[in-house]
């Protein structure tokens, strides 16, 4: 069972959310929050697997909370929004979320969106990726967003082995796990393996991290497979 708890400042919001959710057998709404410093205090109480988080409420806004969540290793964060704007995907992407959808999706794509988070994925709505992609592929990137702290970036990037700068690649196009066993030739345990170490080298929390800090060396650059 999926535990999520959801964080917005509107109750028609969340009415609406747990309705959806709660249709499906494996995911149970644990808790709501109307804003930032509940959905923290919550967090660290329920403790649900994800936590559905608005960008802007009062008092402690989404992004601030999600900063203060991941920083504690708490739950997975997945940001909803109606705004859509650069500053926000990125500064979420920099708080440590796991995923970043806009509010206009399909109940469908939010219920999947709960699911890959949980297991330890991360998503992005398409229309987000193309401009996480546009962005992080020019030279210098959005000035502090996204990209992992710690060593410079060219040391962390030569730490991998080249088994492990394929892995990378894939990953920046999008691949799954089993898409990449297939690519490589080797089994799914191997290619788990294979992107735990991947993200551990990079220092990112996630997939999404380690896309956009692939996007940010110029290990791949954008084309037309990739919109």
């Amino acid at each position: 069972m999926i535990r999520v708890l959801l964080a917005d400042d509107h109750q028609m919001v969340r009415t609406g959310f747990r309705v959806i959710l709660e249709l499906e057998d494996d995911i149970e709404v644990v808790g709501e929050a109307a804003d930032g410093a509940r959905a923290i205090d919550l967090a660290g109480t329920l403790l649900p697997d994800v936590v559905l988080m608005d960008v802007e409420m009062p008092g402690t806004d989404g992004l601030t909370a999600t900063r203060r969540i991941t920083a504690q290793d708490g739950p997975r964060v997945l940001i909803l929004t109606t705004f859509s704007r650069d500053e926000y995907l990125f500064e979420a992407l920099q708080a440590g979320a796991s995923g970043f959808l806009l509010k206009n999706g399909t109940p469908e794509a939010l219920i999947e969106a709960v699911r890959v988070v949980a297991r330890g994925d991360a998503l992005l709505a398409p229309e987000i990726t193309r401009r996480v992609i546009a962005a992080f592929a020019r030279p210098a990137g959005p000035a502090g967003a996204g990209g992992p702290a710690g060593p410079a970036p060219g040391r962390r990037l030569a730490d991998l082995t080249p088994r492990e700068h394929e892995v990378l690649v894939l990953l920046a196009g999008g691949a799954t796990n089993a898409e990449i066993a297939t690519a490589l030739h080797l089994g799914e345990t191997t290619v788990k393996t294979h992107v735990s170490r991947v993200l551990m080298k990079l220092g990112a929390r996630d997939r999404t991290q380690a896309v956009v800090f692939a996007y940010e060396l110029g290990v791949v650059h954008p084309g037309p497979s990739r919109g």
